[in-house]
């Protein structure tokens, strides 16, 4: 049995080389949520005092969780990039991944208000599921403060993790787990219950009090799919200039997807409608670009991917058929066009991370991110 002595060696040691093995890395990764519960409990506790909390709401439970996880994921986000950082300039340093270190400043940034939002729009949510599951029920100060500090320690430990093993996998389960989260948090923040015999974007609109979780959501998900644009194309194999081009080019489509996707969130539609409409209706038409010349752009990919990206296009076609004979109203059609081509973009993270692996791994991405950034 271990003395006090050998598990605090312990400790430092995995303190000074946070990231050397995935195990030391998870470890760490516990004591950062513990750190997080020890210090949000008491402040909690104090600052709750003996007051009746109410659990979703302005003031409540639910709201001090999420504003607090929010900063919570930011600080476990940056201490997990630090981490990784330093096990990079260490010969026997190995968790992590050499290809997340390579991603610019901006980059980061987008991915941590990632991760900031979902743990405030999801304690936001779960907060109002309870609230809705348990009417009239208080939490009283103390249980409500543990609750508290039991949801800072998983934000941070998420968060923690998230950053410190950021690949193009992970990156695809961040980018679908953060547009579930906001989409469903601006259809339930809606003030108006009938958004949807308009269109999608009525969730965005300025009178509606759902929109800054809407904008908020497709402007940093804009952010994601150009940082995907560069990190999931840059290890492709390539055995030519034309292949080269070709790669180059799905990176420009990809950029002016996610450029257009944060436009659609910063041009409001009841105040840009020009505008907005014209961004999201490119956003769509580079994305069929994109599937039509994929076999050209990056013939090394999987013949089925190919397939699958004409089936999508066609039933967005099909689609566009229905709203135009008035058998859909335009939000069915966007809704699912949205989930068809985030689907598609998750799909495509993860192919080209699975052709970068068996060419090369991780090492065949460092040449690739040095030629993009000349």
């Amino acid at each position: 049995m271990p003395t006090l002595t050998q598990i605090v060696a312990q400790v430092l040691d995995v303190i000074r080389r946070p990231a050397r093995t995935p195990e030391a890395l998870e470890s760490i990764a516990l004591l950062t949520g513990a750190a997080a519960f020890a210090i949000g409990f008491p402040v909690s506790w104090l600052v709750f005092g003996r007051a009746h909390l109410a659990i979703a709401g302005a003031g409540s439970i639910g709201w001090y969780a999420a504003v607090g996880g929010a900063v919570v994921a930011v600080l476990a986000f940056t201490a997990g990039r630090l981490a990784v950082r330093r096990a990079s300039e260490d010969p026997a340093g190995i968790a992590g991944g050499r290809p997340a270190n390579l991603l610019r400043w901006y980059d980061l940034i987008a991915i941590a208000g990632a991760y900031a939002s979902i743990a405030l729009l999801g304690w936001i949510g779960i907060s109002v599921l309870l609230e809705r599951s348990f009417i009239g029920a208080p939490v009283f100060a103390f249980p409500g403060a543990i609750l508290v500090g039991v949801a800072f320690a998983l934000t941070a430990y998420v968060a923690f993790l998230g950053a410190a093993r950021l690949t193009p996998m992970s990156l695809s389960l961040d980018l679908a787990v953060f547009l579930v989260v906001g989409a469903f948090a601006a259809m339930l923040g809606s003030s108006d219950p009938k958004w949807w015999q308009d269109n999608l974007s009525s969730l965005g609109q300025t009178t509606n009090s759902a929109a800054p979780a809407f904008n908020i959501t497709l402007i940093i998900s804009g952010v994601i799919v150009t940082t995907i644009a560069r990190f999931a194309t840059a290890g492709l194999p390539v055995d030519s200039h034309a292949q080269r081009r070709g790669r180059t080019l799905m990176r420009t489509g990809l950029v002016l997807v996610g450029v257009f996707l944060a436009c659609v969130g910063v041009f409001p539609v009841n105040e840009f409608f020009l505008l907005h409409n014209t961004v999201a209706t490119g956003m769509a038409v580079v994305y069929a670009v994109m599937i039509c010349a994929l076999p050209w752009l990056l013939p090394s990919l999987p013949r089925v991917f190919f397939g699958l990206g004409y089936v999508y296009v066609g039933v967005i076609a099909l689609l566009a058929i229905f709203f135009a004979t008035g058998y859909y109203n335009l939000t069915a059609v966007e809704l699912i066009a949205a989930v068809l081509i985030f689907s598609w973009i998750i799909v495509f993270l993860r192919t080209t991370s699975a052709a970068v692996q068996r060419t090369g791994g991780a090492d065949a991405v460092e040449p690739a991110l040095a030629e993009s950034d000349g």
